[in-house]
């Protein structure tokens, strides 16, 4: 069994098993002096589907023992993946747009959760949601979870996902739901800005200097792997697509290679042939990476029960 192998399937105990260092990183400071509610907030970068997946299943069989696991992929992981950057960004600038960035990713992410706990039929808000989940009922990709390593690093990841999420939210502004459409509709213009971002970033750096092409096609090679979970159904999608209430994101996938491919020819980059791709994420299986991510998430409202600003 591979390392991978056993992180995905025994992934790491909760984030009480590693250290609370949130007060003493650049999140928790720029957090709790210049923007308090930024713990309690969530970003887990989650796809519409399954937001749909768990207010429909919840209403259609009308139980009230258990909330189901709240949406799962990728506003609430990236964003806070993002809000490592502040203070250091290459330049101010880029420090800026990525905290930006972030900070939308957590207002999707709040958006989402706020419609979830109002249909839910249980006694939650959005805080709880985000903050009160164990690592095995956070169903975000793996994609979006992984580490930083470097300014081009995040970049390919950003771009990678901002590609699937502008398709994804493009289709979600036709969902019958009204309420989701609406949220697709006001969300899609900082995804449009997210994803031109991002790819102009992946051009610039992959037609730059030596360095920057190097990091770039490494960049590409190291996370292409995780991409193809984002066009994977999960059961709870397939379940959701045959009702007629979900969205077949399988189809997103070959427009989203072409978008990719178009910008890796302008950037110089060669894509990954023949890749193994991981899954695991949309189960709730994930990397080692999540359970760090969790520490610094949770950790706030875990010391502090139902803390109030």
């Amino acid at each position: 069994m591979s390392r991978f192998q056993r992180q995905v399937n025994h992934p790491p105990a909760s984030f009480a098993s590693f250290a609370p260092l949130s007060l003493f990183s650049p999140l928790g400071l720029f957090s709790l002096f210049t923007h308090p509610p930024f713990f309690k907030i969530k970003t887990d970068l989650f796809i519409f589907n399954s937001v749909i997946l768990r207010i429909k299943i919840k209403s259609s069989h009308g139980s009230q023992n258990q909330i189901p696991p709240p949406p799962r992929r990728q506003p609430l992981i990236l964003g806070q993946r993002l809000g490592e950057w502040c203070g250091h960004g290459p330049v101010l600038e880029q420090d800026i747009a990525l905290t930006n960035i972030s900070l939308d990713l957590i207002g999707q992410a709040r958006l989402l959760y706020q419609y979830i706990a109002s249909v839910s039929g249980q006694k939650t808000n959005e805080d709880e949601l985000a903050m009160l989940r164990y690592e095995n009922e956070y169903l975000n990709l793996l994609l979006v979870e992984q580490a930083n390593k470097n300014f081009g690093h995040t970049i390919m990841r950003q771009f990678m996902y901002d590609a699937f999420n502008l398709l994804q939210y493009e289709m979600l502004t036709h969902h019958q739901d009204t309420q989701l459409n609406a949220i697709a509709v006001k969300s899609l213009k900082e995804i449009k800005y997210h994803y031109r971002y991002s790819s102009e970033w992946v051009i610039r750096l992959g037609d730059g200097t030596e360095e920057s092409h190097a990091k770039m096609q490494e960049a590409m090679n190291e996370l292409w792997r995780y991409t193809g979970e984002m066009f994977k159904m999960a059961a709870y999608e397939t379940e959701l697509l045959k009702s007629g209430e979900g969205i077949d994101i399988s189809l997103l996938e070959t427009e989203w290679n072409q978008r990719v491919a178009a910008v890796a020819q302008q950037a110089g980059l060669k894509l990954p042939q023949g890749e193994v791709m991981l899954y695991g994420g949309k189960e709730g299986k994930h990397t080692e990476q999540m359970g760090y991510i969790l520490t610094e998430l949770q950790y706030m409202q875990r010391t502090y029960p139902q803390m109030t600003w």
